[in-house]
This record gives C-alpha cells, sequence and structure tokens, in this order.
C-alpha cells in the first residue's frame, strides 16, 4: 500500500484527503538530504545545510537576506569564517549581527510548511525532537493561517468591545498596554495535530505527528479586565473573538472561559509578539484549541449564544460514530509524546539513553508520565522537570538502557483531574473514524536492532 492510498475517503474527505497527502510528500522532501553519522548528533533527524538551502519555499525556509547574511546559512544565521582555533586571534566585534542576536550557523532546525495550492493558506510544524526544555523559540512555534499574514501597524490598530455591554470601548495598543498585565507560559496546539495518523501510522517524524504545538510565555491584560471595564450583561454567554487578516477568522468563546484565564497577548518570549503569532494583538485561551486563539485581534463582540461561524459548524466539530456532530470540543485533553528517540532517528549502538519527551494539558497540570519500552506491557514513571505549570507543556524524562533487541517506546501522561491518555484503539472505540480532530492517543517508536525508529501503531 502506497503512502497516499492510507486515507480512504470514509475516514478522510476530499479536502482532509489532499492535506494528508501533501504532509506525507513535504516530510519525504525534508528527509531526503538527511545524513548518517555515528556521532550523538547522527541520533537526531533533521535537516542537514544542503537540505536547508534546497529546501526553498517547500520547506517554507530561504536564505536569510540583508546584512552580512550569506546564503550559506541556515534561516536565522549569518555565516562567518570559522577560526581555524579561536585562542590565537580576536572573536567579531559587538552587534556585528546588527544588534538583534542570530543563532549559530551551525543550528539549522527550522519548521517546515504543508504545500498548499496557495501559499497564504497554510500551516508549519515545529521540530520537536531538537527542542530542550519546555519553551518553543518563537522563531519556531507552528504557525497556521488561513489568508497569509497580514502587516499591520500598531499605531493605528484598536480592539473594538461591544454587543451585550453597559459601554461599549475602543481601545489602541497604547490603551491596552497601560492596563494591569500578566505574563503567562502556556502552550498552543491545533486541533488537527495529528490527523494523519487515526487509521495508520503514516508520518515518519514527530516534527510531522505532532508538530502542530508549542509553547512561549505570553505576555497581556487578562480579558476579564476589559470586560469588566466595559460592564457584561445579564444573560451574556459568549463572546465573537474576530481577526484583522484577510479570512476575517471568528470563533465563539464561551464567557465562562473568558473571564476566567484568557489573555489579550500582546508580548511572546520577552519580546512584541511575531507577526506569524498575531502582531500586535492576539487572543489567548490556555488550553483550548488554537483554532480559537484568533490572531491579528480587532473585534469582541458579546452575546448570549454562539455565533456559530464557518470554523465551529463546518470545520473544527467532531463527527461521531453515529452521525452527529460534537461541537464546540474546545479543551485539549492530556496528551504526550516521546521526543527523542523518536521517528526517523538512529540509535548507534546499545547502551544508555535519556528518553525524554513533553506532555501536556488542557485542563490543567500534568500529574504523571509513564514510559513503556515494551509496546504498553509494563511503565514506569519518569521524571517531571520543574516548574509543572497550568496548560504547559511539561518535560519528562527517564534513563533507559537498549538491549539492541526490538522495542517499542510509548508515554502516557495523566493530568491533576485524574484523566489518563487513552490508547488509539480505546480512542476509536468512543469517537470512531469519522473525525481527524482532537487525536491525543499514545505514540509508538518502534526501534529496530539497528537502531533505526519508526512511527508504529501498537
Amino acid at each position: 500500500m502506497s503512502e497516499t492510498e492510507k486515507f480512504a475517503t470514509s475516514l478522510y474527505g476530499p479536502a482532509e484527503k489532499q492535506m494528508a497527502e501533501a504532509l506525507v510528500e513535504i516530510e519525504r522532501q525534508a528527509l531526503a538530504d538527511e545524513e548518517e553519522c555515528d556521532c550523538k548528533e547522527g541520533m537526531f533527524n533533521g535537516l542537514t545545510r544542503r537540505g536547508v538551502l534546497m529546501g526553498g519555499v517547500a520547506l517554507g525556509g530561504s536564505a536569510l537576506a540583508g546584512g552580512r547574511a550569506r546564503a550559506e546559512a541556515p534561516p536565522g544565521a549569518i555565516e562567518y569564517e570559522v577560526q581555524p582555533d579561536p585562542t590565537k586571534e580576536q572573536g567579531r566585534l559587538i552587534l556585528d549581527d546588527g544588534g538583534y542576536g542570530s543563532r549559530s550557523q551551525f543550528e539549522n532546525e527550522v519548521r517546515w510548511r504543508y504545500p498548499t495550492a496557495s501559499i497564504d493558506s497554510s500551516w508549519s510544524m515545529t521540530p520537536l525532537a531538537s527542542g530542550r526544555g519546555m519553551i518553543t523559540p518563537s522563531g519556531l512555534h507552528f504557525e497556521r493561517h488561513h489568508a497569509g499574514i497580514p502587516t499591520i501597524d500598531p499605531q493605528t490598530h484598536e480592539l473594538i468591545l461591544h454587543g451585550m455591554v453597559d459601554q461599549p470601548l475602543r481601545f489602541t495598543m497604547d490603551d491596552l498596554k497601560r492596563l494591569p498585565s500578566v505574563s503567562k507560559l502556556h502552550f498552543i496546539e491545533c486541533s488537527g495535530n495529528g490527523l494523519t495518523e487515526w487509521a495508520k501510522p503514516t508520518l515518519k517524524t514527530v516534527q510531522g505527528t505532532h508538530g502542530l504545538t508549542s509553547t512561549s510565555e505570553w505576555t497581556g491584560v487578562r480579558l476579564s479586565t476589559v470586560l469588566e471595564m466595559a460592564g457584561v450583561q445579564d444573560g451574556a454567554a459568549w463572546i465573537l473573538a474576530e481577526g484583522a487578516d484577510a479570512a476575517v477568522m471568528t470563533r465563539s468563546v464561551p464567557i465562562d472561559k473568558a473571564m476566567d484565564d484568557a489573555i489579550l497577548a500582546y508580548a511572546q518570549n520577552g519580546e512584541a509578539i511575531r507577526p506569524e503569532q498575531g502582531y500586535p494583538l492576539r487572543l489567548l485561551l490556555p488550553g483550548y484549541e488554537g483554532n480559537t486563539h484568533i490572531k491579528w485581534l480587532r473585534r469582541l463582540e458579546v452575546s448570549d449564544k454562539p455565533f456559530m461561524t464557518r470554523e465551529e459548524t463546518s470545520k473544527y466539530t467532531d463527527l461521531m460514530p453515529d452521525g452527529t456532530a460534537r461541537q464546540f470540543s474546545l479543551e485539549m485533553e492530556a496528551k504526550s509524546v516521546i521526543t527523542f528517540p523518536s521517528g526517523a532517528m538512529k540509535l548507534p549502538r546499545p547502551g544508555f539513553y535519556e528518553v525524554t519527551g513533553i506532555a501536556w494539558s488542557g485542563r490543567g497540570k500534568i500529574a504523571k508520565v509513564e514510559v513503556s519500552a515494551d509496546g504498553g506491557e509494563t511503565w514506569q514513571e519518569a521524571t517531571l522537570d520543574s516548574p509543572v505549570l497550568d496548560k504547559c507543556h511539561t518535560r519528562f524524562r527517564l534513563p533507559w538502557t537498549w538491549t539492541g533487541e526490538e522495542a517499542v517506546l510509548q508515554s502516557r501522561a495523566v493530568d491533576e483531574t485524574g484523566y489518563v491518555q487513552p490508547t488509539l484503539e480505546q480512542l476509536v472505540e468512543v469517537r470512531g473514524l469519522k473525525s481527524v480532530y482532537h487525536l491525543n492517543a499514545i505514540q509508538s517508536w518502534h526501534i529496530a536492532p539497528d537502531g533505526e525508529v519508526h512511527n508504529v501503531h501498537a
């Protein structure tokens, strides 16, 4: 069976089938130039420098333009001549990068883009396998756009709040930044994360299977602050959030969520939010599916009922086995994935390895992560890195000695509500195979005797 034949029409509609097939192809391109290496770094899949430079538009990357950047440098880096002995000569000058820091020319991790027919509506995947800790670099945070990335002048951008409020309000960015602010670390995950993996193990890497999730520190004003200023009227139950992109993205948000922990975010990881993440303002709804975190936020309308927009009717709903549709399934349930070792890597020899990965839940904190090396027959509790935060990626680790025999690595997350990450079989038994959204099943990585790591269903 070919890779594209895996997407049965009973599960994938024409659009979803096209998306899944294209994801297979872009991952194949990304891995085409991978090189083997007996050194430790050789265990990690990733783009070689040649792969990055040859990837072009399909990989969403290009040579860094402007300043002293040269074509040889990976995206985000500047190429400098390597010193034969850096102890024998002076290094480059301070601010030689123009005043905004660049990464090392020897680091080449990039997001890769789903190759839609139109480059205006697409998404890019975070390279989770190369991640360290729990925070995603801003430049590697996954993206999802429906009409390209708008260029918005913050001096003219405004947020309108109206509807079932006592006093409609208009805020400039300066108005919002004068209000009390908060900084919180939270993950965002697209509910289509893993859409190719329901029926068959399809994509090879963790970037492909799980790359539509990232964690950042977000800074902004609590949504409850501006709602209290406007005075929410009795009977109000929903808020329409609207973006200023060409798609005019809209989603309905429960008023209880808006008053709880929602943030009007204008900063990410200590600096202004990136344009692809919604500059100058985005809505952050911790734990909710990514499509609700409206970017380039321009309008909030308070109402007594949901607005039934395109993104919560024909899209982002879960078709159940009995033909009914589960709507407003907003919370992302507990999930985890092992990022090392993971698909398309190769362990060079038997011996000690640290198994590591990330876990997260839209319901709160991660309470426990267990790891299995025998396909779920036995489990061992992993160590969680501190701090363990609410609705945030949590890094887990477990020392493991590989004997050189076949193994199947899995991780299983438990959140503070007691919810246990299900197996794929358990999830399909309840949800069926009529929807591609909200896949949070246990991921399996098969390790062959030669050290090759493959995506499997176990």
